[in-house]
C-alpha cells in the first residue's frame, strides 16, 4: 500500500476523524484514502459476482488471496468455504475479526452500473438469481481493508489476529461448521471476537452499538396440518385441513399477545401456507412454515412448546383422531441463537469508536429481531466475549427524506438495497481498525 500525503484527507467524502484527532488517526485516514480505489474495485467485483450459501468458492478464494498478500498465514476451505488468516505480532491478546461471505437468492433491482445479473443453479437444482442484498460484499471489503491496515501498523499493537471469512451465514450454519471443524483448537483461541454489520437505516459515516442482545434466536418450524379430504360440496363428510390451518394461524397469534410477558420480545410469523389444488376439492393436508424469534432461551422454549400445544389442541377441537394430529417439525439445523454483545467489551468498543470519530457519529441503537450466527462464536465452552456493531450504509439525504416523509427505506434483503460505497467502506475500515488497535494496544 502506498501512503498519500495528509492533503488527501480533504478528499474524503466523509471525514474519518473525530474531535480527538491524533497522529495515528491521521495515518490511518491517509492509508484508507490511499487504499480506497483498490477497495472499491474489490467491492464492485464481489457485488457483480455473488455466490449463495455453501457455494462461496470464488468469493472465499478472493478473500484468502487478499489476506495472503497482506502477510497473513491463510487456511482455506475450513468448515466448507471458510477462510482463516492468522497474523502473530508478539505477546498480547488474541482478537478474532469475522466477515461473512454469502449472497442471497434475490433479483437485483437497484439500477446500479455494477448491479448483479447473476443467475445460478442452487443446491436444490433450481435456477435462481443472486445478489448481495445484505451487504456481505461491504463486510468483506471492510474486512480486507482492515487486514491491510493492521498489517501495516504492527508497531502500534501487540498480540495475535485471527481473521475469518465465514460461509453460509444466511442459512445460519456456517459458524457452527467452522467451530465443529476445530476453529478454537487448530488456531489461536480468541480473547475477544468482533464483527460489524451494515445498517439499512443508519446514515453512511455513522456507527451504532448495542449492549446485551442485538439479534434474536431464529427458529424455523414446519407444520403439516392433516385432514380428511373430499368434495367441496359435501364438507360434512370431510375434516377440512384448510379451515383447521386457518384456526391454527389465528390461535398462534395469542402466544405473543397472551402467553409472553410484554417486556419479553418474541415474534411468531407464519410466512408460508400452501394447500389444495382446486376450488371444489377439500385437500388431505395443508403445509405451514413459521419463523419464531426471541431473545431468551426460556421464551424460545415456551414459544416452541406453545406452537405444538396449539396445533394439537385445535386439531382435537376439530375432531381429528390421534393418527391425524398435525406434524410439527422444528428445523434444528437452521436454528440461529441470539447474538449477545458482552456489555464490558461493547462499552470498550463504543469508547474506541467515539474517541476516533466523535460521540456524535456513534449511536446507541436498539436491538433487532433479525438473526446472525456470529452469536455461535460466543456460545462455546470457551465463552468468548463478542461484540457486533452497526455500520451506517445509507445516503444521509435519503435517511433524512425517509424521516420527513415516513416512506420506509429499502431494507436488508431487499432487491433495492443499495449502500453508498465510499463513506461506508472508509468508515468501516477506520472503525474496525480503531477497535482492533484499542483491544491490542501495547
Amino acid at each position: 500500500m502506498k501512503f498519500l500525503p495528509a492533503l488527501l484527507l480533504a478528499t474524503l467524502a466523509t471525514p474519518l476523524l473525530g474531535a480527538t484527532e491524533s497522529p495515528l488517526h491521521a495515518v490511518v485516514s491517509q492509508q484508507v484514502a490511499a487504499d480506497y480505489p483498490a477497495l472499491l474495485a474489490f467491492y464492485t467485483d464481489l457485488h457483480l459476482h455473488p455466490e449463495l450459501s455453501l457455494m462461496e468458492e470464488k468469493t472465499s478464494a478472493k478473500v484468502a488471496a487478499s489476506l495472503r498478500a497482506s502477510g497473513y498465514e491463510v487456511t482455506e476451505k475450513f468448515g466448507g468455504y471458510g477462510v482463516v488468516g492468522v497474523l502473530k505480532n508478539g505477546p498480547g491478546p488474541v482478537l478474532l475479526i469475522r466477515t461473512d461471505l454469502d449472497a442471497l437468492p434475490v433479483e437485483e433491482q437497484t439500477g446500479l452500473p455494477y448491479a448483479s445479473h447473476v443467475r445460478v443453479t442452487d443446491l436444490s437444482g433450481h435456477d435462481v438469481p443472486a445478489m448481495h442484498a445484505c451487504g456481505h460484499d461491504l463486510h468483506m471489503t471492510v474486512f480486507t481493508g482492515t487486514a491491510r491496515q493492521l498489517a501495516s501498523l504492527r508497531d502500534h499493537w501487540s498480540g495475535t489476529l485471527v481473521l475469518i471469512g465465514q460461509p453460509a451465514e444466511e442459512r445460519g450454519i456456517g459458524a457452527r461448521a467452522m467451530l465443529a471443524g476445530g476453529l478454537y483448537r487448530k488456531f489461536p483461541q480468541p480473547d475477544y471476537a468482533i464483527a460489524l454489520h451494515d445498517s439499512a437505516t443508519l446514515p453512511a459515516g455513522t456507527l451504532g452499538t448495542v449492549e446485551g442482545y442485538i439479534m434474536a434466536n431464529v427458529d424455523t418450524v414446519e407444520i403439516t396440518v392433516r385432514g380428511i379430504g373430499g368434495h367441496g360440496a359435501y364438507p360434512q363428510a370431510t375434516k377440512d385441513p384448510v379451515v383447521l390451518a386457518a384456526r391454527i394461524v389465528v390461535a398462534l397469534q395469542t402466544i405473543v399477545s397472551r402467553e409472553t410477558r410484554p417486556i419479553d420480545p418474541a415474534v411468531v410469523t407464519v410466512g408460508s401456507i400452501h394447500g389444495g389444488t382446486k376450488s371444489n376439492v377439500i385437500p388431505n393436508e395443508v403445509k405451514l412454515q413459521l419463523t419464531l424469534r426471541s431473545y431468551s432461551d426460556a421464551v424460545r422454549a415456551h414459544t416452541i412448546e406453545a406452537v405444538r400445544r396449539i396445533c394439537r389442541g385445535e386439531a382435537i377441537a376439530t375432531g381429528l383422531p390421534d393418527e391425524l394430529m398435525p406434524i410439527v417439525t422444528l428445523v434444528e439445523e437452521e436454528f440461529t441463537p441470539a447474538a449477545y454483545n458482552d456489555p464490558l467489551l461493547t462499552r470498550r468498543v463504543h469508547g474506541a469508536l467515539a474517541g476516533w470519530f466523535g460521540a456524535d457519529r456513534v449511536e446507541t441503537v436498539p436491538p433487532e429481531m433479525g438473526g446472525e450466527d456470529f452469536s455461535e462464536f460466543g456460545r462455546t465452552v470457551e465463552h468468548v466475549p463478542l461484540c457486533l456493531f452497526r455500520l451506517g450504509a445509507v445516503d444521509p439525504a435519503k435517511v433524512a427524506d425517509s424521516q420527513r416523509t415516513g416512506v420506509a427505506l429499502p431494507s436488508l434483503h431487499s432487491s433495492r438495497f443499495a449502500p453508498v460505497p465510499e463513506p461506508t467502506i472508509k468508515t468501516g475500515v477506520a472503525a474496525m481498525t480503531a477497535v482492533a488497535l484499542d483491544l491490542l494496544k501495547k
